[in-house]
């Protein structure tokens, strides 16, 4: 397993620096071949991952490593991020890692949201246990389970809460905030929203929904463009696969910030799928108090009655003939 022949010297600089500062743990990294490293993390990306070894620095592939443990402590579980809002959370120091390393960090956020009519997904923002969802998954409805999971060893436990309350929707761009209550009062585990719009066709991403009822399903594919306009809303379109189930749940980078709220695709068509962008989210919940929900009158609201055609208000007078009446 040789070390690589050149390494940046930043790269370097950083080993040197961070080695004295790491307290907590190193990650354990079990290779394909068996062998194990117990090391601190400097740098990954979707290829690659670089280990402080202390007199060196060792590049691996992620075609190299078997599995990586990380530490309750690691950067990822530890870092707060910025909630300006109130509510979510944005952060710019999480390195790009793989989406199964991403899924065992952020999958205990990631829900399933149940009503008597049908099913759907989300993910939970707040660790009080404030979560977005799909307004089309709760419309209408006023009875709602959600699903959670943790992380418990090699698998996820399961858990359903009943407590479930809805705190705002917008209709319009398919939104809405709901409040999961903890039983124990134990703080949630949550995900970090995209806090730019800095997306590019191409870009790797990942979903995970359930689809069908099919739980924690996994699906990863690319930003097939940015800017896909219907009705008067701009949706991410992607070829990650999106099916009945996975409305309302997380669309992720390879950082693990949700970029998108996976909410239709087009049937019949393949790898047509669409979400809302991360920049909806944030005015979302920025202006969640001009959505809130009103449990005694759920479709409050305007709406909007189209003008009289022309034949309903009758000729105008410029068209007229001379000899015509004005009746």
């Amino acid at each position: 397993m040789p070390t690589r022949p050149s390494v940046p010297a930043w790269l370097v600089s950083l080993a040197i620096v961070s080695g004295a500062a790491i307290a907590a743990p190193p990650p354990t990294i079990t290779l394909q071949n068996g062998n194990v490293i117990n090391a601190p993390i400097l740098k990954e990306t979707s290829e690659s991952v670089w280990v402080d070894l202390g007199a060196s620095v060792l590049e691996l592939a992620r075609r190299e490593i078997a599995t990586i443990d990380r530490p309750a402590s690691d950067e990822a579980e530890s870092t707060t991020g910025a909630a300006p809002d109130g509510l979510l959370r944005t952060t710019t120091d999480l390195p790009e890692r793989d989406p199964e390393s991403l899924a065992q960090i952020f999958g205990d956020a990631v829900i399933k949201v149940s009503t008597p009519s049908g099913l759907g997904s989300g993910f939970i923002v707040h660790p009080d246990g404030y979560a977005l969802t799909n307004a089309h998954v709760v419309q209408g409805e006023t009875k709602i389970r959600v699903t959670v999971w943790q992380q418990e060893d090699e698998d996820f436990a399961k858990r359903v809460i009943e407590d479930v309350e809805i705190l705002a929707v917008n209709h319009h761009v398919d939104l809405a905030l709901i409040k999961i209550t903890e039983p124990d009062g134990k703080p949630f585990k949550t995900v970090f929203v995209h806090g730019s719009d800095t997306l590019a066709a191409g870009q790797d991403v990942f979903a995970i929904g359930n689809p069908l009822g099919l739980e924690r399903t996994l699906s990863r594919g690319v930003i097939s463009t940015t800017q896909r306009a219907f009705e008067g809303m701009t949706y991410i379109q992607t070829d990650t696969q999106i099916n009945p189930g996975n409305s309302g749940g997380p669309l992720f980078n390879l950082r693990g910030e949700v970029v998108g709220v996976t909410n239709m695709g087009i049937p019949m068509g393949e790898g047509l799928n669409f979400a809302i962008p991360a920049s909806s989210i944030r005015q979302f919940i920025l202006n969640r108090d001009a959505f809130a929900y009103d449990k005694d009158n759920p479709n409050s609201g305007h709406m909007y009655t189209p003008a009289p055609t022309r034949s309903h208000l009758g000729r105008a007078p410029i068209l007229r003939d001379s000899d015509e009446s004005e009746g």
